[in-house]
């Protein structure tokens, strides 16, 4: 049975939220989602707050994992993090995050923590 393409979303944002978790990051939000804009996940570590893009591969392959990151994409991700921090009464420091899943066992291959 072939999961949905929400299915393996879902699983990918788990495995995801689980990589940072091990990883000293705290987890605020998962699949933060308004009529504007979404955010995979919201993740805090030493008061710095990283708003991370999820991508999943069926495959993994060689690259950096960010030819996704197009510009149209950056200022998405950039409108959503000043919105939830506007939301959310945030001041202090954030960076726009992204964290590559692939393959049938939903492998972390690439968190980069600053895409800019």
């Amino acid at each position: 049975s072939r999961m949905t393409t929400t299915e393996i979303g879902r699983r990918a944002e788990q495995a995801a939220a689980d990589y940072l978790q091990a990883q000293g990051y705290t987890i605020l939000e998962q699949n933060y989602r308004t009529r504007w804009c979404e955010i995979d996940i919201v993740a805090i570590r030493d008061s710095t707050v990283y708003f991370v893009e999820v991508k999943y591969r069926r495959s993994s392959r060689q690259g950096s994992g960010l030819e996704y990151i197009t510009g149209k994409k950056l200022k998405q991700m950039a409108f959503a993090a000043e919105f939830w921090a506007s939301v959310r009464h945030f001041t202090g420091p954030y960076q726009l995050s992204a964290l590559e899943v692939s393959g049938p066992n939903f492998t972390v291959d690439h968190f980069i923590e600053n895409v800019l």
